[in-house]
């Protein structure tokens, strides 16, 4: 997959995790836009350690839920919920 650099593929990419409901796929999206913007960014916009993030957002990573919300908030993305269907 080549990498996503616009705001519109992050954007599609990490909703497109978040509704997929696999938690794998969620951190590789995280993961992708944390990569394109600048780990460092992130982590100095985060207060969390640049070698911390590259773990928790790793393939086998497993981050906490509030390393999520700070990643999406350092991105200027949040988390919402709408009612599904079933």
């Amino acid at each position: 997959m080549a990498p996503l650099q616009s705001e519109t593929e992050l954007h599609a990419a990490v909703n497109e995790a978040l509704n997929s409901g696999d938690a794998k796929a969620i951190v590789e999206a995280l993961g992708n836009i944390a990569r394109a913007r600048g780990m460092s960014q992130i982590a100095r916009d985060t207060g969390l350690a640049r070698e911390g993030l590259y773990r928790a957002l790793s393939a086998d990573g497993n981050p906490e839920f509030s390393t999520v919300l700070k990643v999406l908030t350092a991105v200027g993305f949040k988390l919402t919920t709408t009612k599904s269907a079933a």
